[in-house]
């Protein structure tokens, strides 16, 4: 029988769970990778190819839908820190994203298909994980769970956490959703690099790990123009459109002023042409998809343009003339649940005993922080089924920055958000508050870098069976 080493005395004997894990996502494929590691049996459900959702283009474990970007590495990016957390608890998802990493600059950005194959070969070779393809459409509760569905589970399954929901939370019960899309993807052979320029902003990474296309003031006048112009997918079907402010398409982004594009994806700081020494007016950016870079995206031009009206507007841009599009931008409803009234700070649905939710369904987005939603459940599901005393995350590093937004009862109308550094800011001491923010910064990511290597330490310390 496997004991708390801190807890000497005898506990009841009783038969060790199964933990039940409902998608086989990042946080779900996390989830269970930490309590496998911990040695607990996992069985892993994942609906695909079984059944597949409207973004999902393959069977694959972890696949990667919106973008091949997991963002930025340095430590002064709270997600950076977020990265460096994950690290220490031997993260599945890190692990694989450094391994397949693509050239990206001061990114992290991996190559999706070996990326998916890494997490396929690691879940197959961890023996306490069953990998179930099945559609799960009840949601048990007569053993611990974890639902990390993601944010797009079938209609079935919806129905199912909608009735579970209003069980259990009569009030606060109801699932939410916002809409989100993808950017194009072009082939490489078919870009016509003589316009571009290679070069990475600030020149990090290899300092030329982006392919740029430079615009001047007439060419981004003409992008402006056919982003408010061409055709959009129908008014009615985003009615009452709440968008992820991190996501927006970019068409929303030239509806807001002309100038937006030029402060957001496009911006031309950093980016300086080495041909001429000067910086374009605007620099529409494409990053690599594979190591091979034999396919690029459009950095920040997710879109739910029509795909004739993309085809148009993009065919303009210097050097995509004859373009050959290995996907075009698409859009999709993603769900979520009102975290803060439902869940507690383990991420365990109130009024349960042992019900667990992780993932872009709690509104924690981004891969990164789903991961951390994973590795977090997976963590206090483990503990739980083997009798361990519960363990929490501090506040004061970017794990518990990921919960305090999850926790934010304070938020009427809660909304997906990425991991900021604002929780970690909030429980600084007054002397650290003055500091520069890149000190200040600096000086917050140690102390919870630290923190978690201890409470790593501390979480291995449960015996393996």
């Amino acid at each position: 029988m496997l004991r708390d080493s801190r807890k000497p005395h005898l506990r009841k004997e009783r038969p060790i769970e199964r933990l039940g894990i409902i998608g086989a996502g990042l946080a779900g494929c996390e989830a269970a990778w930490q309590a496998a590691r911990l040695g607990v049996q996992v069985d892993l459900y994942e609906m695909r190819p079984v059944r597949s959702g409207p973004a999902h283009k393959t069977g694959t474990l972890a696949e990667l839908v919106c973008s091949n970007s997991l963002r930025g590495v340095a430590l002064e990016n709270a997600v950076g820190l977020l990265k460096e957390e994950l690290a220490r608890f031997d993260s599945l998802i890190i692990t694989a994203a450094r391994e397949t990493a693509v050239p990206a600059g001061g990114a992290l950005a991996v190559d999706r298909e070996k990326f998916g194959a890494v997490i396929e070969a690691r879940i197959a070779a961890q023996p306490r994980i069953r990998l179930h393809r099945q559609e799960m459409q009840a949601i048990p509760l007569d053993r611990p769970t974890i639902v990390a569905c993601g944010p797009l589970p079938s209609e079935d399954f919806l129905a199912n956490l909608d009735a579970l929901l209003r069980e259990h939370h009569p009030q606060d019960g109801r699932r939410l959703h916002y809409y989100d899309a993808a950017s194009p993807i072009v082939a490489a052979d078919s870009i016509d690099e003589t316009p571009m320029y290679r070069k990475s902003r600030y020149d990090k990474g290899n300092g030329d790990d982006y392919l740029n296309v430079p615009l001047d003031r007439n060419e981004y006048a003409q992008l402006l123009n056919d982003l408010r112009r061409l055709e959009r997918h129908p008014a009615k079907e985003f009615d009452g459109t709440k968008y992820f402010e991190g996501c927006l398409p970019i068409e929303e982004m030239a509806d807001r002023g002309d100038e937006v594009l030029r402060f957001g994806p496009l911006k031309p700081v950093g980016l300086r042409d080495p041909r001429n020494g000067e910086t374009p007016y605007a620099v529409v950016q494409l990053r690599k998809e594979n190591r091979e870079g034999t396919a690029y995206n459009l950095v920040g031009f997710q879109t739910r343009m029509t795909w004739p009206a993309q085809r148009e507007a993009f065919a303009k841009l210097p050097g995509l003339a004859q373009a050959e599009w290995l996907r075009l931008g698409v859009m999709h409803r993603n769900t979520f649940i009102d975290s803060p009234r439902l869940l507690d700070a383990r991420l365990k649905l109130r009024g349960t005993e042992a019900l667990y939710f992780a993932g872009q369904i709690t509104g924690a987005e981004g891969y990164v922080e789903a991961a951390a939603c994973g590795a977090m459940t997976g963590v206090h599901a483990a503990r739980a089924i083997l009798g361990l005393a519960p363990i929490d995350f501090p506040p004061f590093t970017a794990f518990g920055a990921v919960v305090a937004h999850l926790q934010n009862v304070e938020t009427p109308d809660f909304q997906p958000s990425n991991v900021t550094w604002a929780p970690l800011v909030a429980r600084s001491s007054p002397g650290e508050r003055r500091r520069g923010k890149r000190e200040r910064r600096r000086i917050l990511a140690e102390h919870a870098i630290a923190a978690i290597e201890a409470l790593a330490a501390e979480t291995l310390c449960a015996p393996v069976g």
